[in-house]
C-alpha cells in the first residue's frame, strides 16, 4: 500500500495490523527459546531487521551525518534494549501479562503528554484495563515482572524519540540506521552468549531470526512511523493500549494461553480507552512534512 492509501486507513486499524504482526512475530520468537537465550533471539531480530531494511530503504550518505544519525542511533538503541527486555519477560511470564505490563510505559507518556479531563480519564481507563489483563501476576515470576517493567522504560524512550525521528520526514530511512548502529552492540550479546554464535551456522534457525525481524520489527515499526506523522504521543500512546489485547488474542490463538474472565474486563475497558480518546481527528500536525 502507497504512503497516501496509508494515511486514509483510521490509525486504530494500523494498530491492529502492526500489533497482529508483531505478536505473530513474538509467538515464532517463543519457540526459539528452546534452543536460543531470549536475548540471542531478541538480537537476532535486530540484526535481521536492520539488513531488511537497508536492502528496502538504503539511506544516502546524510542518513549517516551530524545529528541525524545521532537520533537514529539512540532510536535504534532504545528498540533493541526493549526488544531485549520484552524476550526476557515473556520467556518468564505469559504474552499477554509481559505486554501489559511493558504497557506502563506508554501511559507514562500519555498521563504526561496531556492532562485534558477526556485523556486523563481515557488513561486510567486504558491502566485499569491493562491491569486487569495483566491477571496481577507479580508473585508468579518477579524477575518477569522487572525485565518487563525495564521494557517499559525504554518504550517510553521508543515513543519520545520515535515522535522526533517520524517528524524529521525520513522514518524509515532513519530507523534503517538506528537498527544498524544498535546491530554493533548486539554482536556482542551473540559472542558472550555460548550458542548465539552457533546459531548463525543454522538456516532454520537464521529463516525464523529473519521472520520474527520482519513480522515483529519491519512491520510494526515502519506503521508506527506511518502513525507517529499524524498523532499526538499522548494520543499514540493511548491506542498502543490496543497491543495488550491483540497480544492476549495471539496469544490464545498461537500459545494456546487462555484469557481468564478478569482479561476479558481488561480488553473490554481498553477498547473503551481507544474509543474515548480517539474522537480526535488523524490530521497531521501543521509543521509535520507529508509521509515519506
Amino acid at each position: 500500500m502507497t504512503s497516501t492509501g496509508l494515511r486514509r486507513v483510521p490509525a486504530p486499524v494500523l494498530f491492529v495490523v502492526g500489533g497482529a504482526s508483531m505478536y505473530v512475530g513474538a509467538a515464532v520468537a517463543v519457540g526459539l527459546f528452546d534452543d536460543l537465550s531470549p536475548a540471542v533471539v531478541a538480537a537476532l531480530r535486530i540484526m535481521a531487521a536492520a539488513l531488511v531494511l537497508l536492502g528496502w530503504r538504503r539511506p544516502g550518505r546524510e542518513a549517516w551525518r551530524g545529528r541525524r544519525v545521532v537520533w537514529a542511533g539512540v532510536f535504534g538503541l532504545a528498540t533493541a534494549g526493549m526488544n531485549v527486555a520484552f524476550y526476557e519477560a515473556v520467556a518468564r511470564l505469559p504474552l499477554g501479562t509481559a505486554v501489559a505490563v511493558e504497557f506502563c510505559g506508554p501511559v507514562a507518556v500519555a498521563a504526561l503528554a496531556s492532562r485534558r479531563p477526556r485523556d486523563v480519564a481515557a488513561v486510567v481507563l486504558a491502566a485499569a484495563g491493562v491491569a486487569c489483563i495483566a491477571d496481577v501476576r507479580w508473585s508468579g515470576s518477579p524477575a518477569g515482572v522487572a525485565w518487563g517493567l525495564a521494557a517499559a522504560a525504554l518504550w517510553a524512550a521508543y515513543i519520545v524519540v520515535g515522535k522526533r525521528v517520524a517528524l524529521a520526514g525520513n522514518g524509515l530511512d532513519d530507523m534503517a540506521v538506528g537498527f544498524t548502529i544498535a546491530s554493533v552492540p548486539l554482536v556482542g550479546v551473540l559472542v558472550a552468549d555460548r550458542g548465539g554464535v552457533g546459531a548463525l551456522s543454522s538456516p532454520s534457525v537464521l529463516a525464523l531470526a529473519v521472520g520474527v525481524g520482519v513480522l515483529s520489527s519491519v512491520v510494526p515499526y515502519a506503521l508506527d512511523q506511518v502513525v507517529l506523522r499524524r498523532l499526538g504521543r499522548a494520543r499514540f500512546a493511548v491506542l498502543l493500549a490496543l497491543l495488550p489485547v491483540t497480544a492476549t488474542v495471539i496469544g490464545l490463538v498461537f500459545l494456546g494461553q487462555v484469557p481468564g474472565a478478569l482479561e476479558a474486563v481488561g480488553i473490554v475497558a481498553v477498547v473503551a480507552a481507544v474509543a474515548l480518546r480517539s474522537r480526535d481527528g488523524d490530521e497531521p500536525a501543521a509543521d509535520a512534512p507529508p509521509p515519506s
